[in-house]
């Protein structure tokens, strides 16, 4: 290996050159080299397609592409792209999917679609001196931008509103230009940029231009879209009916036992975050898997949901139960910026075809697809939680992946697997068998 001295010029050298650098810099440069080439493509231009995603890239790194069946969603069936690899994610998603199909499938709604980006200035001339002049500025703001609105418009969407925001209680002397975008089924991060900078310039050419503001100091520090986006909202919900007595949700409780439980169960994420940030954890193993075999942003999505689980003061969960008479009602109410064109959904190759399977989905669609995805991983770990506990079921799921760390053999993963079907499994109880039925 060798030592840590600055590399310089890397980004100038070929994709082998690069290969044979980097692995010099490991305990075994063979088998780095030999791996990561072994990850090309076998189509060099679908390759060359991948490395252009982004820069310096060696190889692809391999992540499990599932399906997720049986999905009813707002009365039509779907089955889900899910590229994830944790164990018992789409197994899980699956499960709660079937069963909720048989009882009327996943509801859902999209409340708005509303995205936000901001021009974070500062100005030393005072707010209600600039508010005089901003309906004049905020005009010029949008004649400025037409060339760039033009075929968002065209579509349907465009620029909302433009609004003057004083923040001096938080920063002395800090503003911002606040502008609410319809981005149709873009997620339009690039739209939005192009827009707000624009926005800066404008502001900024006008202050120059006028002597009675000119004479104040008036900095753009930065001009960038958020991510979160509380008023795109996606509302998502199962429902099924309690009848005393009867087994229908677990095989031990009554359905007024098993409902119960699991109410305090969701309950218990709403109010204590430690367990809330497990929780929606839960929640995102389903959603962030389809948003990444969609070509969609998976962290930005992460963020929004993040922050409005915040929005009241305190971390929460996402999910909530209604209990009316005997309707049982769970529910997700999630903020997601998703997109259909634009990006990678049609430049990677799996993101374009989990889209044409998913029917090509327009982005609400999209949002109420990966919603239920999110809604159904939910239910199936609090489920478990809440009835026979969550390590049995993940813990069988993950019994390969235990087996090939301890290089089980193809006949001895079919003895482990028959014998585990009535034993806990755990890294020590997979090593002890091993052990047992090699000698």
């Amino acid at each position: 290996m060798k030592n840590n001295s600055i590399t310089t010029g890397f980004s100038r050298l070929d994709k082998d050159q690069k290969i044979n650098l980097v692995a010099s810099h490991t305990t075994d440069p063979a088998l780095f080299s030999n791996t990561l080439h072994a990850s090309w493509h076998r189509e060099p231009l679908v390759q060359k397609l991948y490395d252009e995603f982004s820069e310096n890239t060696l190889g692809n790194y391999f992540v499990p592409y599932g399906v997720a069946p049986n999905f009813l969603i707002n009365g039509k069936m779907y089955m889900l792209p899910m590229v994830i690899e944790e164990s018992s994610v789409v197994a899980a998603a699956s499960g709660a999917a079937k069963f909720w199909a048989e009882r009327g499938g996943f509801h859902s709604e999209i409340s708005g679609l509303e995205k936000i980006g901001q021009v974070h200035f500062t100005w030393n001339g005072g707010f209600d001196f600039l508010k005089t002049h901003f309906p004049e500025i905020r005009s010029l703001m949008f004649a400025n931008t037409e060339r760039i609105t033009a075929n968002m418009i065209k579509r349907g969407g465009g620029i909302l509103d433009i609004e003057l925001v004083d923040m001096t209680d938080k920063i002395a002397e800090y503003y911002q230009v606040k502008a609410t975008f319809d981005t149709r089924d873009s997620m339009g991060a690039n739209f939005i940029n192009s827009c707000l900078e624009e926005f800066a310039d404008t502001l900024r050419d006008y202050a120059a231009s006028k002597a009675e503001l000119a004479a104040f100091n008036l900095h753009v520090i930065m001009s960038i879209l958020s991510n979160y986006t509380p008023n795109c909202l996606v509302r998502t919900w199962v429902e099924g009916e309690i009848i005393e007595g009867a087994h229908h949700y677990d095989d031990h409780y009554t359905d007024r036992e098993f409902v119960n439980r699991f109410e305090t169960g969701v309950r218990i994420a709403q109010v204590d975050r430690y367990r809330a940030t497990t929780h929606n954890k839960g929640i995102y193993n389903g959603i962030d898997a389809v948003v990444v075999a969609t070509g969609n942003d998976f962290r930005a999505v992460e963020a929004c949901g993040h922050a409005y689980a915040s929005r009241n003061g305190d971390y929460s969960s996402l999910s909530r139960v209604e209990i009316s008479g005997n309707t049982f009602r769970f529910i997700l109410e999630v903020p997601m910026a998703l997109g259909t064109v634009g990006g990678l959904t049609h430049l990677h190759p799996l993101a374009k075809l989990s889209l044409q399977l998913l029917g090509d989905p327009n982005a609400a669609q999209l949002m109420m697809i990966a919603s239920a995805a999110g809604l159904a991983n939910n239910y199936s770990a609090v489920k478990s939680l809440v009835t026979k506990g969550i390590q049995k079921g993940h813990m069988k799921m993950h019994l390969l992946n235990i087996l090939n760390v301890y290089k089980a053999t193809d006949a001895e993963k079919v003895e482990a697997v028959e014998y585990f079907k009535h034993e806990k499994v755990s890294h020590s109880a997979v090593n002890s068998f091993l052990e047992s039925i090699r000698g």
